[in-house]
């Protein structure tokens, strides 16, 4: 059976308030902020709050001042973790390909389940009614031919609803939109199509893809014209990348830290000693585990709130620190050195580990001819064994103290 809409994509309502609130309900119908706090960010906001101009990603001090009288409380992922890990299942039986890309969304490709389920509409209603009945929460389905028309239809779909955008409607629904609304492109992408001119999906459209590379650069300018036509990724990658220290509910295939600094950071040497605390802090979580992993992420969001990442792919996996913080180092960097001569202050920075699997006998690292070997998985696991023993202040790298 042919299916010209097979990927959904499942995001939950203001999940963290929602798991939160959904057994007291005398704050059903109060502006409900979770996360925040004098540096953090709001991870999630009830629909109350959200009428205030609360949005997750902002940060704290801002949604007090948005909505002072609105109640504030931290995650408890003791909660959370078991409610999406189950969420997940339930997507599970449906299918099998589903990519998880935080605690609170997925998207499934059920191009195999329709003989058994009826039509995607139909599987959304499902997933969606189940979800209700067995955690109190509701969700919004976008249903689509790609991974980012999916995404916007969910966007579209918000508070508990469904929306279907079929490539045959794509250029009419989407192309009259601004180009913000567009999965993966932030707001400093944003400001910048605008300040060229283009304003609306479609504005960026008309722009031959040749033209669209030399005026935002190869990378960009392909993927934009990719996303305004609907053509982005439609094969899922089933697991998916990780939430970066968000206790013990990283999807499956990756582990990762995150830290919100003090005060907003530009010296480059401080960010890249907070770079390597969190990067042994993810690796021996990887060794802990039995684990290695091929695919290094780093995350930096500025003081202006813009989030960006990057990621590399090792040749072969590693669990060995050192390994790990060259190559996040390096993703750092230039990182920062996209942003111009002087960026921004960076006020988060993350490392993520992906692509882990179990660790077997023959990973190790291969050496060139000739190369010594500087023994830093030995002194890795020497280091795991006194911390396990004496606790974490028993070995500290020099640089760190």
């Amino acid at each position: 059976m042919s299916v010209t809409c097979p990927i959904l994509h499942v995001d939950m309502d203001a999940f963290y308030a929602s798991v939160m609130i959904r057994d007291r309900p005398e704050l059903h119908d109060v502006p409900v902020v979770v996360g925040g706090g004098h540096r953090g960010v709001v991870l999630s906001a009830n629909y109350p709050a959200r009428r205030y101009g609360i949005r997750s990603g902002m940060s704290g001090t801002e949604a007090a001042r948005l909505c002072p009288d609105a109640v504030t409380m931290p995650p408890d992922f003791g909660l959370l973790t078991p409610v999406s890990k189950a969420i997940m299942e339930t997507f599970r039986t449906v299918t099998p390909l589903v990519e998880v890309t935080s605690l609170d969304e997925a998207f499934l490709d059920v191009r195999g389940a329709v003989r058994l389920f009826g039509p995607p509409e139909a599987i959304a209603e499902r997933l969606r009614s189940r979800i209700r009945a067995e955690h109190g929460i509701t969700c919004s389905v976008g249903i689509a031919a790609s991974i980012s028309v999916a995404k916007l239809a969910s966007r579209q779909a918000k508070p508990d609803g469904v929306r279907v955008i079929p490539p045959d409607r794509f250029v009419a629904e989407v192309h009259p939109l601004d180009v913000g609304v567009l999965y993966g492109v932030g707001e400093a992408t944003r400001q910048r199509l605008h300040r060229l001119g283009l304003i609306t999906v479609g504005d960026v459209a008309a722009i031959e893809v040749d033209l669209l590379r030399r005026m935002l650069g190869r990378h960009l300018g392909g993927h934009l014209h990719a996303l305004v036509w609907g053509s982005d990724r439609t094969e899922l990658v089933p697991g998916g990348a990780g939430v970066f220290g968000f206790g013990e509910g990283e999807p499956e295939g990756s582990m990762g830290s995150q830290h919100t600094l003090a005060v907003d950071v530009r010296d480059r040497a401080q960010l890249r000693r907070e770079l390597l605390r969190l990067t042994a802090r993810v690796a021996a979580r990887v060794r802990g585990a039995g684990r290695t992993g091929r695919t290094v992420t780093v995350t930096v969001r500025f003081s202006d709130f813009t989030t960006v990442q990057r990621s590399r792919t090792l040749p072969e996996p590693t669990d060995v620190t050192q390994e790990v913080y060259a190559v996040a180092v390096t993703l750092l960097d230039g990182l920062l050195e996209a942003r111009g001569p002087r960026p921004l202050a960076v006020r988060l920075v993350g490392v993520r580990v992906e692509g882990l699997r179990r660790l077997r006998p023959v990973d190790s690292r291969q050496l060139a001819l000739g190369e010594r070997d500087p023994g830093w998985p030995d002194a890795d696991r020497a280091v795991d064994r006194a911390v396990d023993r004496f606790g974490s202040a028993a070995v500290r790298r020099a640089s760190l103290l």
